[in-house]
């Protein structure tokens, strides 16, 4: 089964709307690597509809350009795009392809696909939420951001069910920006009251 890797921009109130007044001032080489090793060794590349638009609307012009970030650029157009939209026009980059049908179906489908190793979610806060929901996220990579952004969207939205996690490594960059990894877990468990109490009164 291949990995599921969710990356992601965040504000310190779990904002993940990216907002260029308070990400750009923070984007520094170590997130550069960052975000590289994120993408290092992707099979496929699993994008909500509005992210994939602001990518296919800027990386194929740079890749074009031949500037500093074109070997990038070209990394992305060669690596398969799996879209989650209900569209019907063409996505108009190349390597690209719609997810057909329910989208955990679709995921789930592709995560058992020969062959593929990991596959990669930039952004795509709806998709991943989806997918957080089904269990089928290995893999959360926060880049938090040592500013409150207090408006826009938030990873995790109201709801009943709670999602453990276990951290897997951290970093904290020159910045304040804090590089968290987080994986599936089950919640500890509860203290053992009587242990706590020394197992006797008097």
């Amino acid at each position: 089964m291949a990995t599921i890797v969710s990356t992601l921009f965040s504000s310190l109130d779990g904002v993940v709307e990216i907002d260029p007044a308070w990400h750009f001032p923070y984007f520094d080489e170590r997130m550069g690597a960052a975000v590289g090793e994120d993408y290092e060794g992707a099979d496929v590349l699993l994008l909500g509809r509005v992210t994939y638009d602001s990518f296919a609307g800027a990386w194929p012009d740079r890749e074009a350009a031949g500037g500093e970030d074109a070997e990038f650029a070209k990394t992305l157009g060669d690596t398969r795009k799996v879209v989650a939209t209900r569209g019907s026009h063409d996505l108009g980059w190349r390597n690209v392809e719609k997810a057909q049908g329910d989208l955990v179906e679709a995921v789930t489908a592709l995560k058992a696909e020969p062959g593929l190793g990991k596959i990669v979610v930039p952004g795509s806060v709806s998709v991943v939420r989806q997918l957080l929901a089904a269990n089928l996220v290995d893999e959360l990579r926060l880049l938090v951001h040592p500013v409150a952004a207090r408006k826009g969207e938030r990873l995790f939205d109201e709801g009943d069910a709670i999602y453990p996690l276990r951290l897997v490594s951290s970093d904290v960059y020159p910045t304040g920006v804090v590089r968290l990894v987080y994986a599936p877990a089950e919640l500890p468990a509860a203290p053992d009251e009587t242990a706590d109490s020394g197992g006797a009164e008097g």
